[in-house]
């Protein structure tokens, strides 16, 4: 028998990325079960890997018998237009990078010329999806969430659905089991209350409907009815779910669906996170989205920070980060940002943390590049008196970085986002934390202890000296291989007039073999207190008393109103005096 590439009769062009085409065949029944509901439909959804004048190389979820006839149909590379081939199955295989998915060859018939077809679809059609519908569900925003690997098959588990002019979509209180995207039409929301109707929302083409039901499987909160005729695609609570299994790249299209839903305007908003309401979104890094929140009743302002659903449905990963943050809320140091509470909500978990007035360092470093010597010293101090108090409580950060140092308008550090902080003497089969910062140990996935945070903490003080980190960073395998073989330069090199205290403590604090760097952050602060003394910041660099706090709570009348603003002014004033501060915040009385 022939191998493949010797049953090639032309020269295959292998494509960039893999391009989504559509396989149509009335005799089309795949060796196994169809991956589309209710079964009878002669439309799969394939990436075609490579083309030729004879045949395609395509992939599918879906096995096809070996002989069956199809009709083919692909974006040309204009991606304005449609072609369309006929063409028989002549041999499969399993891909071997990808297990559950197949590899067909499909050879064109001798007198088939490819036909430019419109992309339109016709008024009366089979279940089926045409090119207009893949190109429509394509170019909507929550598709752009999902994998490029994952893509076809979550088309192939989407069902064409058409719904008539007041017929109803979404039942209130019923169990929710799937969503909706639609494609033409309209249809109106509205909520049952004490047996009155109230119209909420009106929804259409590019619209989703019903889909908290993948985030909560709770029952329903409003009826959906359609106001027009109406084109609808469909995809199960079961279904999504299997693909997530085989493809957990998607749950990150979880993330986008409950950001969108976060970002809405009007009644049919959700910004409520157990006692916390999301009022605006403040940025995204590498595992999480944080919204700037208020406490419902303290009217407190918070920050809320979103796991990713793609780690939070990761197991092994979610087990860890529960443990982990369950310590860090207790952590109660004025150099590490304050965690209030931990909520899981919409298959993920949410951190709400005290709000932060100011910038991250890497904000600030861009702006000026260097640092004069006090400011590097006064940052340094502070979150060395950080990190010492996170590694007594057993925990090491893994991510310090200029990002993840935040500077207050008065100057005072906070560490953020222990979002990778793990125990000391953990192994890591896959790098965390920021490449440009990260310890060999690290890079190597060798155990991580508290020598991990000291040098990225001397990957940061460089930086903050000299402008600048210590490798060149054109080339990232590069990078990588002087960051495992070869010692960081001395900073002197391109500061002359930087003290020798300063410089010795970056060079030991990064040495490639942990053993010969510093082995706690006492040693740092010990070194580094003399130079501290000469220039006056030792007040600053002392490790400030732990501050604790009291609650109080005044009941009175209104006619009282103006006697008590008095006397809790007088009350603030003395408390002044003697280094407490007051915050006060009205709410009702309950």
């Amino acid at each position: 028998m022939k191998k493949k590439k010797e049953r090639r009769g032309s020269h295959r062009e292998n494509l960039p990325t893999p391009e989504v085409g559509i396989i149509y065949s009335e005799e089309l029944d795949g060796d196994g079960e169809s991956a589309l509901d209710g079964g009878g439909t002669d439309t799969f959804i394939i990436n075609v890997l490579n083309r030729s004048e004879g045949g395609l190389l395509v992939e599918s979820s879906t096995e096809f018998k070996i002989g069956y006839p199809v009709n083919v149909q692909i974006q040309i590379p204009d991606k304005k237009s449609w072609q369309a081939f006929q063409g028989k199955i002549r041999w499969k295989d399993t891909n071997q990078s990808e297990q559950i998915n197949f590899l067909h060859g499909i050879k064109f018939e001798p007198t088939q010329m490819p036909v430019e077809v419109k992309i339109h679809k016709p008024k009366v059609r089979k279940k089926r999806m045409y090119p207009s519908d893949l190109e429509f569900i394509m170019q909507t925003e929550l598709f752009d969430a999902i994998s490029q690997e994952a893509k076809c098959p979550f088309l192939n588990c989407m069902i064409s659905k058409k719904i008539r002019a007041g017929e109803r979509i979404i039942s209130q209180g019923e169990e929710g089991d799937s969503f909706f995207i639609i494609q033409e039409g309209s249809c109106l929301v509205n909520v049952e209350k004490d047996g009155t109707s109230h119209p909420v929302a009106r929804l259409g083409a590019g619209d989703v409907v019903g889909e908290m039901a993948i985030l909560t499987g709770e029952h329903r909160f409003a009826n959906v009815d359609a106001e027009t005729d109406m084109d609808i695609w469909c995809i199960t609570r079961t279904h999504f779910d299997s693909l997530c299994e085989k493809y957990p790249d998607l749950r990150s299209f979880l993330t986008k669906v409950i950001t969108r839903r976060f970002s809405t305007e009007g009644p049919i908003a959700e910004r409520t996170i157990g006692k916390y309401l999301i009022n605006e979104y403040i940025g995204k890094g590498g595992w999480s989205i944080v919204y700037r929140g208020v406490h419902k009743s303290l009217n407190m302002p918070v920050a809320i920070k979103m796991l990713r659903h793609d780690m939070a449905m990761n197991p092994t990963f979610l087990e860890k980060f529960r443990d982990e943050a369950k310590t860090i809320a207790r952590f109660n140091h004025e150099n590490i940002v304050q965690v209030y509470d931990i909520e899981e909500l919409y298959r993920t978990t949410f951190i709400i943390m005290e709000y932060l007035e100011g910038a991250p360092l890497d904000h600030i470093l861009d702006k000026i590049q260097r640092l004069p010597l006090s400011g590097v010293l006064d940052i340094l101090f502070q979150t060395c008196t950080g990190l010492a108090y996170a590694h007594s409580q057993g925990i090491v950060h893994q991510d310090i970085k200029p990002d993840n140092i935040f500077i207050q308008p008065d100057n005072r550090v906070k560490i953020v986002d222990f979002g990778l902080a793990c125990k000391p003497g953990t192994s890591h089969s896959s790098m965390t934390g920021t490449f440009f910062y990260m310890s060999p140990e690290q890079i190597e996935g060798d155990p991580i202890d508290e020598r991990t945070d000291i040098y990225s903490l001397g990957i940061t003080a460089y930086e903050m000296i000299t402008g600048q980190r210590p490798f060149p960073e054109h080339s990232i395998a590069e990078a990588l291989i002087l960051r495992l073989r070869e010692e960081i330069p001395d900073p002197r090199e391109l500061v002359p007039d930087l003290p020798d205290e300063l410089a010795t403590c970056i060079l030991r604090a990064t040495r490639i073999e942990p053993d010969e760097r510093y082995g706690n952050i006492s040693q740092i602060l010990h070194d580094l207190e003399p130079l501290a003394q000469q220039m006056g910041l030792m007040g600053q660099a002392k490790i400030r008393e732990q501050r604790k706090m009291m609650s109080l709570f005044l009941f009175y009348q209104d006619e009282h109103q103006l006697m008590l603003n008095q006397l809790v002014e007088d009350f603030s004033n003395a408390l002044k005096k003697m280094g407490a501060i007051l915050r006060v915040a009205d709410f009702k009385d309950i």
